[in-house]
């Protein structure tokens, strides 16, 4: 077993008896997400693990994965649920793309450590919403019934976002503070 699937194992079953009691009731979507949800918080923490230098083997891998991460939400769950409710989408929909939006945003500059901890502070509000009971994951297992089989291989099998190089242009900074501002961070808070 590689460390990073150690690191997510460990991570994973370390609650309660009640947790792994609704784990076990968290269907197949639901495992999927959050466990590439794992995936990225270790490939997050291994980059800045380093107070003297950031790793950036696994900066480029955690940015390439929340790149895709973010779009499979946007371009398959989403939408799926928007359609399974007869086109309204989900109530949080709208929250959940300004926070991918401050967070892709984020990814675009070279990394810095004030760029790291805004990372962390945005994933650690975001993925409950999602991975919360009643959260993003278990209404859209949900929504989707008897298509959940379909939206999994959708999602298992969604394709690698090719990466731009990184963007330290004049107008990329305000552009990045903008998109935190409408989630309701301000990058000046990590520097």
């Amino acid at each position: 077993m590689t460390i990073l699937k150690f690191e997510i194992m460990k991570t994973k079953y370390a609650g309660t008896a009640a947790e792994a009691q609704t784990e076990l009731k968290r269907g197949p979507i639901y495992r999927f997400l959050a466990d590439d949800h794992a995936r990225l918080d270790v490939l997050l923490q291994r980059a800045f693990a380093d107070p003297d230098q950031i790793d950036l083997q696994a900066y480029s891998e955690f940015r390439s994965g929340l790149l895709k991460h973010i779009a499979m939400e946007e371009k398959v769950l989403l939408p799926a649920a928007q359609q399974a409710q007869d086109g309204e989408p989900l109530a949080i929909a709208a929250k959940l793309r300004i926070q991918h939006g401050a967070l892709a945003a984020l990814l675009v500059p070279s990394p810095t450590r004030a760029i790291g901890a805004a990372l962390r502070a945005i994933l650690k509000d975001h993925n409950p919403l999602e991975e919360g009971s009643g959260g993003v994951y278990e209404v859209c297992e949900r929504l989707a019934d008897s298509a959940a089989a379909s939206m999994l291989a959708k999602l298992q099998s969604y394709a690698a976002i090719k990466l731009a190089p990184h963007n330290d242009g004049p107008l990329v900074m305000e552009s990045t503070r903008r998109a935190l501002a409408r989630a309701g961070y301000n990058l000046e808070d990590y520097i």
